[in-house]
């Protein structure tokens, strides 16, 4: 008989459960190893909410709050928006990562009530899926309303209407001139009204001030306040946004408001797609089509996303009007205001139309290409100043990896152009408005059109901005007629405050008063 059977027992169930502990760690290291590695999460966030306070602008300036934290967790990282997670890219190398490899992933739009109640449930096609129904409205828009061909068809609208500002601008200055022979203008009003009834031309053959076609005052100054307010909240996060549960509640009222907004737009823009059925019935179409036009030849309802013709030609028109008019107001507003903190780059640019123009003509879009330091202007207020420093909101429609972080699906993306724009290890004094860097070596090939991926002010992929071509066009125009045409200077020739205001786009805090005059005879303007 064994003397020592419970000590051989005891061993025998020690070294079973040694082994049992090593087959556990070494199981975990295992794990941890395959275990993907997320983006770090940047602190400070809420209870339940996150960082919300930063998306709704409650606590300054989202961008600049977004390029602190990059400072701290790198050019990758994520917050919180309550159950949401957005992820923050600030380097050109990941963006263009993101753009090529994974553009198709990331060609998906967040859903958030603004999007949803003025975007027609989705239907714009700013806010639609990415799928075959926003491939096809896309294609329309590149191919039929924005094209070359078109824009070239209805150029006579943008001449037009920028003669029309001039001419106003003009008549202002004669009736209100100081004993300097000045005027003191809002220049964000100017560019505004320029901008908006451009656009409403070219896609419904309307005006935004001036009534037109037996229009009362009333009714056009209800159509400046609602195309106001249809930008003004299509950037509005509310609570919902970030904590879906609570939909039911509005918060601020905004919902109630946003609804409002998207019944009269709807009841406004449904009105002239019936007045253009109606002109086209009659045989009353000769003038060039504008966009609604061209939407009722080609435009077929798509039964797979549940959308009726009407509803798609109301949202594109909608989305086509307003988005255009702001965003290069914003744009023009920016670049007069770095031109009079700069005043030896106006004059520069003065000197090169009358180098290439001359003083006997107005300028034309056939001189811009020789206007070589303009287009480095817009370049480099592009750089400085895009129309939104954190772009289009993006959205993973599946898990991937970006610069070696695991993305999970439904994760929202923000591309910080603010900070991606202002890399030292790309401009030097990234800061300084400084257009004579794209006249160099270095920057001189560099473009705006979204190949470039240190200066993406349009966005760049599959969903950037189908109307850069028509943006960059005004931009030029616009700016180089105003250079030729009056000599301009702020009150007292103090600095222009050059603070941004929180929202969907990154519009001056104040107001941009200028104070103008002609720089010949009027009669030669």
């Amino acid at each position: 008989m064994d003397p020592f059977p419970l000590l051989e027992n005891h061993t025998i169930i020690l070294e079973a459960l040694a082994v049992i502990i090593v087959i556990y760690y070494l199981s975990n290291i295992y794990q941890n190893t395959k275990k993907p590695i997320s983006a770090p999460e940047a602190s400070g966030a809420w209870p339940i909410l996150g960082h919300f306070k930063l998306f709704n602008g409650s606590s300054g300036l989202p961008h600049v709050a977004f390029a602190s934290m990059a400072d701290k967790y790198g050019p990758i990282f994520t917050v919180r928006l309550g159950v949401r997670r957005v992820m923050l890219v600030s380097d050109w190398a990941i963006a263009k990562e993101i753009f090529t490899t994974h553009d198709v992933i990331v060609s998906y739009r967040p859903k958030y009530l603004a999007a949803k109640i003025l975007g027609h449930n989705y239907a714009s096609f700013t806010f639609a899926p990415y799928g075959p129904y926003w491939r096809g409205i896309r294609k329309i828009i590149s191919l039929e309303l924005l094209s070359s061909s078109q824009l070239e068809k209805l150029k006579y609208v943008r001449v037009d209407e920028l003669e029309n500002s001039i001419t106003n601008l003009l008549e202002l200055w004669k009736e209100k001139k100081d004993s300097e022979g000045r005027v003191l203008v809002e220049m964000n009003n100017w560019f505004w009204e320029l901008n908006m009834n451009t656009m409403l031309r070219m896609v419904a053959g309307k005006r935004y001030s001036g009534a037109v076609d037996g229009e009362d005052d009333k009714e056009m100054k209800k159509r400046r306040e609602v195309m106001r307010e249809w930008f003004q909240y299509l950037g509005q996060f509310v609570v919902a946004d970030a904590l879906p549960f609570l939909g039911w509640l509005d918060i601020g009222g905004y919902v109630k408001i946003m609804n409002r907004v998207a019944r009269e737009v709807d009841s406004m823009v449904g009105k002239w797609l019936d007045e253009h059925r109606q002109k086209i019935a009659s045989g009353d179409d000769t003038e060039a089509k504008d966009a609604i036009d061209v939407m009722i030849e080609v435009v077929e309802a798509d039964d797979s996303v549940n959308y009726d013709v009407d509803t798609i030609i109301k949202a594109t028109c909608t989305s086509l009007i307003v988005s255009s008019a702001d965003t290069t107001t914003v744009m023009l507003t920016w670049t007069l205001s770095l031109l009079l903190n700069n005043r030896h780059v106006l004059k520069k640019a003065q000197e090169e139309l009358e180098t290439h123009v001359g003083k006997d003509r107005q300028v034309n879009e056939s001189d811009i290409k020789n206007l070589v330091y303009l287009q480095a202007i817009i370049k480099e207020t592009l750089r400085l100043y895009p129309a939104g420093f954190l772009g289009g909101p993006r959205a993973f429609s599946k898990d991937c990896t970006v610069a070696g972080y695991h993305v999970p699906k439904d994760t929202w993306l923000l591309i910080n152009m603010w900070k991606l724009h202002r890399d030292p290890t790309i401009w030097s004094e990234p800061c300084e408005f400084r257009p004579e860097r794209f006249l160099t070596e270095n920057h001189k090939d560099v473009d705006v059109i979204g190949a470039n991926f240190e200066l993406i002010p349009f966005g760049a992929g599959r969903r950037s901005c189908p109307g850069m071509g028509l943006a960059v066009q005004m931009l030029h125009m616009v700016l180089a007629t105003l250079l030729q045409k009056f000599e301009m200077s702020t009150p007292n020739n103090e600095p222009v405050d050059m603070t941004a205001s929180a929202g969907l786009t990154n519009a001056k805090a104040s107001p941009l008063e200028v104070l103008v005059s002609p720089r010949f005879p009027p009669m030669m303007v």
